[in-house]
C-alpha cells in the first residue's frame, strides 16, 4: 500500500488563502487520477477537484470554480490544492485521493480547514 500525507490545513478568515500538499509515500507508477474531496460535518464526502496525470485534465466543483486549482509535481508523486478566495462554507476536512493502477485507491488521512467569517 502506499501512505499519503497531507499538510497545509488550518484556521484562515474569509477571503484568505491556503495551500494544501498530499505526497505520496513511494514513488507510485501509472497513477492515472489525482483529487482532492472534503467533508464537512454532517454531510457526505465530495469531489472538489481532480486532475488526470496523462493528460492534465482538470474537473472541479461548481463550489470552487475559479478559486481553487489542483496541481502536480509528478517527479514527487505530490498533489496540491491552491485554494483562493475561501469562504465560511469550505470549512471541511479536505482529502487527497490518488488512483493507480498498481495500487488502486488510496487515501490521506485529511486536513482540517477552517474559514473564519
Amino acid at each position: 500500500q502506499v501512505q499519503l500525507v497531507e499538510s497545509g490545513g488550518g484556521l484562515v478568515q474569509a477571503g484568505g488563502s491556503l495551500r494544501l500538499s498530499c505526497a505520496a509515500s513511494r514513488k507510485i507508477f501509472s497513477i492515472t487520477t489525482m483529487a482532492w474531496y472534503r467533508q464537512a460535518p454532517g454531510k457526505q464526502r465530495e469531489l472538489v477537484a481532480r486532475i488526470t496525470t496523462s493528460s492534465g485534465t482538470t474537473n472541479y466543483a461548481d463550489s470552487v470554480e475559479g478559486r481553487f486549482t489542483i496541481s502536480t509535481d509528478n517527479a514527487k508523486n505530490t498533489v496540491y490544492l491552491q485554494m483562493n478566495s475561501l469562504k465560511p462554507e469550505d470549512t471541511a476536512v479536505y482529502y487527497c485521493h490518488v488512483f493507480s493502477i498498481n495500487y488502486g485507491n488510496n487515501w490521506g488521512q485529511g486536513t482540517q480547514v477552517t474559514v473564519s467569517s
